[in-house]
């Protein structure tokens, strides 16, 4: 197993979770991918973006279906939302984009969480590479990630 996703199996387990995670060679670093690979509707991927709300990291967990209000967020986090560069993200979670999980990061990060990922009995997030997945239950998801549900997608 790769050493990242290695490390989200620990991260997990260390919270009284077993994960499995898949690997997909052909790629899961977009959220269609992944729905691809996985054989899922896309609605049930984790995209987790990393932003910078008042120059800190923060993360937003959103439905692969979803597009991110940049708006919402500020408002959920209270100050302005920027992006992240790549350097930024993988200094704060040590992961690179395309292949950020949930949890596990390298430094704790507030995270916000899309109401609409509630809706499923499983989703499938990034498991610290492009090509690692893993299916996940939301309210593991929520527990794991310290995330606070609030509405992020746009309409």
């Amino acid at each position: 197993m790769h050493a990242n996703a290695a490390r989200v199996v620990a991260s997990a387990r260390d919270e009284g979770l077993e994960i499995q995670v898949v690997e997909y060679p052909e790629g899961t670093r977009t959220a269609a991918e992944a729905a691809a690979a996985v054989g899922c509707d896309v609605a049930r991927i984790v995209k987790s973006l990393v932003f910078a709300v008042d120059g800190r990291p923060v993360v937003a967990l959103v439905g692969g279906d979803a597009r991110l209000d940049e708006a919402l967020l500020a408002e959920a986090a209270g100050g302005a939302v920027g992006r992240a560069d790549a350097d930024a993200v993988r200094t704060a979670t040590g992961y690179p984009i395309g292949g950020v999980p949930p949890f596990g990061h390298a430094t704790p990060l507030p995270t916000f969480v899309d109401e609409s990922l509630l809706a499923h009995d499983t989703v499938w997030a990034a498991a610290g590479t492009p090509r690692h997945v893993f299916e996940v239950a939301p309210a593991d998801l929520l527990r794991l990630s310290g995330g606070r549900t609030v509405p992020l997608a746009a309409h």
